[in-house]
C-alpha cells in the first residue's frame, strides 16, 4: 500500500466512532438551524427590510441552494482525499460567520451574499462526515450511525423553529439587552448573531476527533487525484439505472421537506394567529420529535432489512413510506393548528425514515473512495431541487396563483401533494431497477 492511500485495514474503537457521530449530529443540527432560521423571523425581517414573499423565498431557498449545491461537488471530492477534521473546522466557522453577517445585513443584496457564505460552509459537512463514518464503522453497521447523523439534520429544521421561536420571543422581551453588541440589535438580528456565535464553539469540537487512515498527500498528488475521476464515473455509469431514480426520489421528496419547514411557521402565524413562542414550541417540538423517531428508526430498519432480505429490499420500504406520506399532503388546508401539526409530524417522520434508508442504500452502492462525492451529489440534487424550488414555489403560488398572503396554506398543499406522489413513483422505479445491481465492497 502506498503512503498516499486513504484506505484503512482496521476500524477505530467504537467509542471513537460514536463520539464522532455525536459531534456530527450536533453540527448537523446547527447547520439546519442556521439554514431554516429565516422561516421563524420572516415577518419581522420582511417588515424591517421591506421585502416581498418572493424575496424571502429566494433568501430561504435559491440564495442558499445554488452555491451550496454547486460547491458541494468539489467539496465532496476534497473530503475523499484531505484530512476531514480540518475541513470540518473551517466549514463550521465559515457558515457561522455567514449567519452573523445575516444578522447585520440591511438590504436584500447583503442578506443574499451572507446566505451564499452560509451555503459554502455547510456544503462541506455531509461529505466529510459521511466519509469519516465510512472509516469509523464496518459496512454492516453503517446505516444506524448514518441515521443518527441525519437525525441532527432533520431535527435541526425543527430546532430552528423551536430555538428560533424561543430566542425571538426572548429577544422581544429584552432579555439580551445587557449583552454587548447583541443587546443593541433588533430581536430578529439578535437571534442570528447568537446562533452564529454558538457555531464557533461547535467548530472547536471537531478538533477532538481522530482521522483514520493516511491522508498525507503532497500538493501535486492532491491536484492529480482531485481530477482522477475515471473510477468514480465508471461506478455511476454501471449503476445509473438504479442511482438516477434514487437520487431523483430523494430530491423531489426534499421539495416537500423544505416547503413545509420554510412556510408552515408563516401559515400558523397568518391563518391561526399563533405567536412566535407558540409556533416555536408547537411546530419545533413536533418536527424534532418526528425526526428523533423517523431517522434512527430508518437506520435500524435499513440494517435489519439488509441482513434479512438483502440490501436492495430497503428501496421497497422507501416507496411504501412515501405513498403513506400522501396522508400529510393536506397540511396547508386543515382546519386547526393541531391538525396541521399532526400532518407535519407524519410527513417528517416518514421523510426521515425514507431519506435515511435511501441515503444509506445509495452510498453502499459506491466504493469508499467515492462516498464523499456520492454524498455531495445527494446534497447537490436535494438542495438544488428541494431548497431551490420548495420555498420559492410556495411563495410564487401564494403571490401569483392565489394572490394573497393569507393563501399560503393552499399554496403549500398545491406544491407538496404532487411532489410526494412523484417521489414515491421514483422509489418504485428504483426498486425495479435494483434487480441485477450489487453493492460495492467496502
Amino acid at each position: 500500500m502506498s503512503s498516499a492511500s486513504v484506505s484503512i485495514r482496521h476500524y477505530p474503537h467504537a467509542v471513537q466512532g460514536w463520539w464522532a457521530v455525536a459531534v456530527f449530529t450536533v453540527a448537523a443540527g446547527l447547520s439546519y438551524t442556521d439554514r431554516f432560521i429565516l422561516g421563524v423571523i420572516v415577518d419581522p425581517l420582511r417588515a424591517e427590510l421591506h421585502l416581498s414573499d418572493v424575496q424571502i423565498g429566494i433568501l430561504q431557498g435559491t440564495a442558499f441552494a445554488v452555491l451550496y449545491s454547486v460547491i458541494g461537488l468539489p467539496f465532496g471530492r476534497i473530503a475523499d482525499l484531505v484530512p476531514r477534521r480540518h475541513l470540518l473546522v473551517a466549514a463550521v466557522a465559515l457558515w457561522s460567520l455567514g449567519t452573523v453577517f445575516c444578522g447585520i445585513s440591511h438590504s436584500f443584496g447583503t442578506l443574499f451574499a451572507s446566505r451564499l457564505l452560509v451555503g459554502v460552509g455547510e456544503a462541506a459537512l455531509a461529505p466529510a462526515a459521511m466519509s469519516l463514518i465510512g472509516d469509523y464503522f464496518k459496512p454492516e453497521f453503517r446505516a444506524l450511525p448514518t441515521g443518527i447523523f441525519f437525525t441532527g439534520m432533520v431535527a435541526g429544521g425543527g430546532g430552528a423553529i423551536a430555538v428560533g421561536g424561543f430566542l425571538l420571543s426572548t429577544a422581544q422581551h429584552g432579555a439580551f439587552s445587557a449583552i454587548p453588541i447583541v443587546g443593541g440589535l433588533t430581536p430578529w438580528r439578535a437571534v442570528l448573531a447568537i446562533l452564529g456565535i454558538a457555531g464557533f464553539a461547535v467548530a472547536a469540537l471537531f478538533l477532538t476527533l481522530s482521522e483514520p487512515g493516511k491522508r498525507d498527500f503532497s500538493s501535486s498528488e492532491l491536484r492529480s487525484r482531485l481530477l482522477a475521476l475515471g473510477d468514480v464515473f465508471a461506478v455511476f455509469r454501471r449503476k445509473y439505472a438504479l442511482l438516477l431514480p434514487l437520487y431523483g426520489a430523494m430530491a423531489i421528496g426534499s421539495i416537500v421537506d423544505y416547503a413545509i419547514l420554510s412556510w408552515t411557521p408563516a401559515l400558523l402565524s397568518r391563518r391561526f394567529a399563533l405567536t412566535p413562542g407558540e409556533i416555536g414550541a408547537g411546530l419545533g417540538g413536533v418536527a424534532v420529535a418526528a425526526a428523533l423517531i423517523g431517522t434512527p428508526l430508518g437506520g435500524a430498519l435499513a440494517d435489519w432489512i439488509a441482513k434479512r432480505f438483502g440490501p436492495l429490499a430497503r428501496i421497497r420500504l422507501c416507496a411504501a413510506a412515501l405513498f403513506a406520506g400522501l396522508l400529510a399532503a393536506p397540511v396547508g388546508i386543515l382546519s386547526s393548528p393541531a391538525a396541521t401539526l399532526a400532518a407535519v409530524f407524519l410527513w417528517i417522520a416518514i421523510s426521515s425514515l425514507a431519506g435515511t434508508i435511501g441515503i444509506a442504500t445509495t452510498l453502499d452502492l459506491l466504493s469508499q473512495e467515492s462516498r464523499g462525492l456520492g454524498t455531495a451529489t445527494i446534497a447537490f440534487c436535494n438542495t438544488l431541487v428541494g431548497l431551490g424550488l420548495g420555498p420559492t414555489l410556495v411563495a410564487y403560488a401564494t403571490e401569483h396563483v392565489y394572490g394573497t398572503p393569507s393563501a399560503v396554506g393552499m399554496a403549500l398543499t398545491t406544491v407538496v401533494a404532487p411532489a410526494i406522489l412523484i417521489s414515491g413513483l421514483l422509489f418504485c422505479l428504483a426498486a425495479v431497477a435494483a434487480r441485477g445491481n450489487s453493492f460495492a465492497e467496502a
